[in-house]
């Protein structure tokens, strides 16, 4: 990571992704109040969900969920321009949403997608839903998931640090997004009672680079190791002890593999955190 502002972090476009349910509330809420403080351009997508012989067969039902899938654009698009923001509509047809997302944001260069933790499909005891976690490791930008009853960010921001590349893309963001929005950090690394002394001096070493980065370029921030049998306790825990009310990690750490599509760390830390998780990927 180094001090000069990077790409990372930046708002230029956003897609909104909904399925209209009470699920995406808060993601329609967070992608518009975002989109307004950035003035970024904001593409709202819904999907139908569909392939050919089901249109054959029913396409009574197919014509009522095109239907559907415009009264939610029409929706979201009502209450971006009471907020002052424009949308561009994106209406989907298809059998897998995480693939579509991940198609439309690069299709139109987005820099973050924003979407609920789950979707109207998701089973209550799943903590995250699959298509947001397939997006979350699918996706080559930013990914922020936001609870149903989460806002916009107003306190401060937490960033997870383990010395790898992720989360020094993460600490990137979350730099950028402090000065955005004048906000303190808070830079937090997990240690756990089995680590050893070296690790825990690995640690030490990965919070105080990025605290001094940031303090070369004017962010207020403090330095936090937290001990808990579980990492994602240790950073759930600091951001509630600090008053963070969002949350910045990477897709992976640094035991994380390749093949893997979403840390679990990262991922437990989206499904159990009350306030928004911005999920980002390696520069």
């Amino acid at each position: 990571m180094t001090s000069q502002l990077s790409p990372l972090g930046r708002f230029d476009k956003i897609l909104l992704a909904t399925d209209g349910s009470e699920f995406s509330a808060g993601a329609v809420r967070v992608a518009i109040d975002l989109a307004r403080k950035a003035n970024a351009e904001l593409t709202v997508m819904t999907l139908v969900m569909s392939n050919p012989e089901y249109d054959t067969i029913a396409p009574q039902l197919a014509a009522e969920a095109g239907r559907r899938a415009k009264a939610i654009i029409t929706e979201v698009g009502t209450l971006a321009y009471q907020s002052g923001v424009g949308i561009e509509p994106v209406v989907r047809h298809g059998q897998e949403p995480d693939w579509e997302i991940v198609d439309v944001a690069e299709t139109i260069g987005a820099d973050l997608i924003v979407m609920g933790r789950r979707g109207k499909r998701g089973l209550s005891r799943m903590m995250v839903g699959h298509a947001t976690a397939k997006v979350c490791g699918n996706a080559r930008c930013s990914v922020l998931v936001v609870p149903r009853a989460a806002q916009l960010w107003s306190r401060r921001v937490l960033v997870a640090t383990d010395g790898s590349r992720c989360s020094d893309s993460a600490a990137v963001v979350a730099g950028k997004i402090a000065k955005m929005f004048s906000l303190p950090v808070t830079i937090v690394s997990a240690t756990r009672p089995v680590h050893s002394k070296a690790r825990r001096e690995e640690a030490a070493v990965a919070i105080e680079r990025v605290r001094r980065i940031y303090a070369e370029d004017g962010i207020d921030a403090d330095a936090r190791l937290a001990d808990a049998p579980r990492a994602e306790e240790a950073i759930i825990a600091t951001a509630q002890d600090s008053g963070a009310d969002l949350i910045v990690v990477g897709s992976h750490g640094r035991t994380g593999l390749n093949k893997i599509l979403l840390g679990s760390v990262s991922e437990r830390v989206v499904g159990m955190t009350e306030g928004p998780v911005l999920v980002v990927k390696a520069s």
